[in-house]
């Protein structure tokens, strides 16, 4: 038998160097160092606009919070989605959600030189009047730098495999990229947007039969519409779609609308799904192809010559999956009627907002009506140091089209920051806090509660 062949001496210089060559010339793998658990008192999974105010919340008061988000950044549909006009924050008049969703909303504004609504001006049935336009981008990157300034540790690229619970809370298993690790959470707040962290836990979730459709956020320009003959465009549209060249959902149904807002939030992708990473993939993959078909059927057109894609976020936005089953539950009726909870941690206010196969109808609440949303929701029955924050808090699926928007969610993900920060400092579950020291210190960092 021949002997290994030996090493470069450069070569093995190097090898030796980076520790993957012993002195006895075997190459091994390196294998990195066991770790400790990283402990926490407070645990947020999901970055999203509940997630990251949750987190910032928690770490302001004080509580060792670990922040783990699977992508890039935070702000979740707000920015990796691209719905950058969260709302609603005023409600016939006044403000209704304020806190540290607000502050960061108004900073990123204010430092890209943009304006506010003038919210004094009713909007009537057009409710988007009152939406903040914001840039996604920097609103991410002012999220995160409150996150450092809390002391949050942030840990993009990662995602829980297991959750279990033992006598001081939660043994979360972490992967990432190059990474795995446990943390051991006094307390867990789940802000996935699809109660996944919940599931793990072996706690029960929800959702309906049908789902939403999701939209992926594009812009297109470069084109006249002066030039255009909408009526022959529209006759085309139809042939494309009975021919399998176009779906009526590429365009919600509505070439005129679509053309005159440029695509933006004017399209849908049917049964968008984000539960899992394989139905979150074919859902980005099929909002994908609605864009080249989309645009493959418009550039033939006159006026459509110069047709360009302006802008395409690297995700579909899903508006709902799963929710949690809470200690309570946000009927549609509750949210309509203005429901005032006895444990209202936080105000909402939203149309009821479902998307269909044919687009969508808002249903407007009536004047005065401001509903709340109460602790119980974003606690999962039977449970103990654990929470919901977000479109996944336990709500009927009409109640939930309105609760899921931005500014609620910024409400509820602070709402639990508090809670979950509090239970950590006093050995409680989040359930047992005192209601009125969660408002109170709620108030006390800016936010509005429910009167």
């Amino acid at each position: 038998m021949h002997a290994p062949h030996p090493l470069p001496n450069s070569r093995r210089r190097f090898l030796l160097a980076a520790g993957a060559v012993p002195a006895a010339g075997v190459l091994t793998p390196t294998v990195p160092p066991a770790r400790r658990p990283l402990q926490a008192d407070v645990l947020v999974v999901g970055g999203g606009v509940a997630g990251s105010i949750a987190a910032i919340q928690a770490g302001r008061l004080g509580a060792r919070t670990v922040l783990v988000e699977a992508g890039s950044q935070l702000g979740g549909t707000m920015t990796t989605a691209g719905v950058d006009f969260p709302g609603l924050f005023h409600a016939w008049g006044r403000q209704i959600i304020a806190g540290i969703g607000w502050e960061l909303v108004c900073a990123t504004v204010k430092l890209n030189g943009g304006r506010l609504p003038d919210f004094s001006v009713p909007y009537g049935s057009r409710h988007w009047q009152h939406q903040v336009r914001l840039n996604g981008g920097l609103y991410a990157a002012i999220a995160e730098e409150a996150c450092v300034n809390a002391a949050v540790d942030l840990r993009y690229y990662e995602t829980p495999l297991s959750i279990q619970q033992d006598e001081g809370g939660w043994r979360v298993r972490l992967a990432g990229k190059g990474a795995e690790l446990e943390v051991a959470a006094k307390q867990l707040v789940d802000c996935t947007g699809n109660a996944a962290a919940i599931a793990l836990a072996g706690l029960p979730r929800q959702r309906g039969s049908a789902t939403q459709p999701g939209t992926l956020i594009y812009r297109l320009a470069g084109y006249d519409l002066k030039r255009a003959d909408l009526a022959a465009m529209a006759a085309g549209a139809r042939q494309a779609v009975n021919a399998g060249r176009l779906q009526p959902a590429d365009f919600r149904h509505d070439l005129r609308g679509f053309l005159a807002s440029g695509g933006e939030n004017a399209m849908h992708v049917p049964n968008a799904d984000s539960s899992t990473s394989e139905l979150h993939t074919r859902t980005n993959i099929r909002g994908r192809q609605s864009l080249l078909r989309m645009m493959r059927f418009l550039k033939p057109f006159p006026g459509f010559e110069n047709l360009r894609l302006e802008r395409v976020q690297p995700e579909t936005g899903v508006r709902e999956t799963f929710r949690i089953a809470g200690e309570s539950e946000v009927t549609v009726d509750d949210y309509t009627g203005g429901r005032r909870f006895a444990d209202a941690v936080a105000y909402s206010f939203y149309p009821v907002d479902l998307h269909d196969e044919r687009g969508i109808r808002p249903r407007q609440l009536e004047p005065g009506t401001v509903p709340t949303i109460p602790l119980g929701a974003l606690i999962p029955r039977s449970s103990r140091n654990v929470m919901a924050a977000g479109r996944s808090i336990s709500s009927d699926r009409l109640a939930n089209s309105g609760l899921r928007v931005q500014a609620s969610c910024m409400a509820m993900g602070q709402a639990a920051g508090v809670a979950a920060a509090l239970a950590a400092r006093s050995g409680l579950t989040p359930a047992k806090v005192p209601l009125a020291e969660i408002l109170e210190t709620l108030r006390r960092h800016g936010a509005i509660t429910p009167e």
